[in-house]
């Protein structure tokens, strides 16, 4: 609907209402739907901040590094075992977020698995920043989200994390992480 129809169905609606009236209605134009509504909702003990990544599982850590590097001309980090969570880690950058990949490291990595049900690999999980990664934890808990581990545990950039159940995330995967 144009600013102009909407206008008019305005002035239909309130054709009751006097000259003055009129006036002190606000336009269409000042309305907006992308402010939130706050009324009688409590701050929050945490927010949440920017995306820091999105990852995506890789068959071929190699190949994946140099898709991104020679022939799409990002910059990428040199590949980084982190054990503790059964991975090796690239990440792209991007400029305002990056791309981690991620290729498995031992027989039970989580990554194993997801390659096995995809064989060609695709999007694993989203990681978003938070403010204050344990009000988040609280707050989340309190809230019936599922946290994949019972304690934030040290991410590939060296701050606590949490990931949260993709069933309880609308079949997403998210990792929260301290900003």
């Amino acid at each position: 609907m144009t600013a102009k129809m909407a206008s008019a169905l305005l002035k239909v609606a309130v054709t009751g209402l006097s000259r003055c009236a009129w006036h002190s209605l606000p336009s269409v134009r000042s309305l907006s739907l992308s402010v939130p509504v706050r009324q009688g909702v409590p701050q929050a003990l945490w927010k949440l901040g920017r995306l820091n990544h999105v990852a995506i599982a890789v068959p071929d850590l190699e190949k994946a590094t140099a898709l991104y590097r020679d022939v799409l001309g990002a910059q990428v980090s040199a590949t980084v075992p982190l054990p503790e969570h059964g991975v090796y880690t690239v990440f792209v950058e991007l400029g305002n977020t990056k791309l981690e990949l991620l290729h498995p490291l031992g027989e039970k990595s989580p990554i194993a698995g997801f390659l096995q049900k995809n064989k060609a690999g695709g999007m694993h999980h989203i990681c978003i920043e938070v403010d204050d990664i344990n009000a988040a934890i609280t707050d989340l808990k309190e809230k019936k989200i599922r946290l994949l581990s019972p304690e934030p545990r040290i991410g590939a950039h060296g701050k606590p994390v949490m990931f949260l159940h993709p069933k309880d995330c609308d079949g997403v995967l998210v990792e929260i992480e301290q900003a």
